[in-house]
């Protein structure tokens, strides 16, 4: 019996022996598969988180108007007779635009010249003879008094006459006429618009928390879709006094050198404002951010040693983030992030933490501070 125990206790133990050798061997073995098949680095962009200045900018979309701009029209009815004037020309104050016939009204005017010459011949005769009492004091007085007339009624047909020859009230660039010789023309019947195109005024309103911002000679920045590349520098030269009760916005004036009038009143504008100091802010692409309910996160490149090659190997770390202004492509970071910590800029969505990365920054995101269109 006690031989049987002994042999009993053997063939236990080596099945207990065998047990606990099989499975360690199979957790090594599950151990270098799961090594073998660890999870690949995730290719990704990434950036050093670095400070920048920021000048605090009040952005509106504003339209263009001309400083003095008119649609210049007849004050007088006539049939026209020449038409100097070009479209699309560039014209100086006084320069002749249209002529209407003026014949009749020239032949009045001598006329009356004719009787304002008898006018003064008689009130100078008048004025000898009053002076030695040979004619009343009320002939003297008759004769002054025709003198003035004529005087007033050749003045009223010189100015009849001076509205025939229509002329640029001031320098400018003309639109486009449709005016022809032989056209009979209407008092107040447009003739062509007249712009002076430099400098150029853009309007545009700001809402009324802003008004303390805001002060005539701030430095203004336009964009004009047409031009994307070219920016147009101004300042404001007017704030409204009154805030708008509807949409509680205050009408803002600024003027923008047009030297090359390449501006045209009626455009489209965005115009932006510096106000305030400029301040200094940890910057990133708004890409690196992600913006969810719970706040914005972005994944920061940790190094976690080196591989068999000598190399850092980073993995993707979580990290919550406070964000505040944005301009253009850019994000200024205010909490959470540190000046030269790694950031990953795209290719978040396939991360976690502890992801492996592989940063391949062959193509970048957008990261600019005023953008332009890219359909040229």
């Amino acid at each position: 019996m006690k031989k049987r125990m002994i042999i009993m206790l053997v063939l236990v133990a080596v099945l207990f022996g065998g047990i606990i050798g099989f499975n360690s061997f199979k957790a090594a073995m599950i151990k270098k598969f799961m090594a073998g098949n660890s999870q690949p680095p995730q290719t990704v962009t990434a950036m050093k988180a670095t400070v920048q200045d920021w000048q605090p900018q009040l952005s509106a979309v504003g339209t263009l108007r001309a400083v003095r701009g008119v649609d210049v029209a007849a004050e007088v009815a006539g049939m026209v007779t020449e038409v100097p004037l070009k479209s699309g020309a560039e014209v100086n104050k006084g320069d002749v635009l249209l002529r209407l016939r003026d014949s009749d009204e020239v032949a009045k005017l001598q006329q009356l010249q004719a009787t304002l010459h008898l006018a003064q011949l008689s009130f100078e005769r008048a004025r000898k003879q009053v002076a030695v009492h040979t004619i009343a004091q009320a002939d003297y007085d008759a004769a002054q008094t025709n003198l003035e007339k004529a005087r007033a009624d050749v003045a009223a047909q010189a100015a009849l006459v001076a509205k025939k020859t229509i002329r640029a009230p001031f320098d400018g660039r003309l639109g486009i006429s449709t005016v022809n010789p032989g056209q009979y023309v209407n008092p107040g019947d447009m003739i062509v618009t007249l712009q002076q195109l430099d400098p150029i005024y853009v309007d545009f309103t700001l809402p009324q928390q802003s008004l303390g911002q805001l002060a005539p000679g701030l430095k203004v920045t336009a964009t004009i879709d047409a031009y994307p590349d070219r920016r147009f520098d101004g300042a404001i030269t007017a704030v409204d006094p009154k805030v708008d009760p509807d949409t509680r916005n205050v009408r803002v004036e600024a003027r923008l050198a047009n030297p090359r009038h390449v501006l045209v009143p009626g455009m489209f504008a965005n115009a932006s404002v510096d106000a305030g100091a400029a301040r200094r802010y940890l910057t990133l692409p708004q890409t690196a951010v992600t913006f969810n309910p719970y706040g914005e996160t972005v994944f920061v490149a940790k190094q976690q040693g080196t591989d068999a090659k000598g190399q850092p190997r980073l993995t993707a770390q979580q990290t919550f983030v406070t964000t505040g202004p944005k301009r253009g492509d850019q994000v200024a970071i205010l909490k959470g992030l540190n000046a030269g910590d790694l950031v990953v800029t795209s290719g978040q969505l396939k991360l976690k933490n502890g992801t492996p990365l592989a940063i391949d920054n062959r193509v970048q995101p957008a990261n600019s501070p005023n953008p332009t269109p890219q359909e040229h």
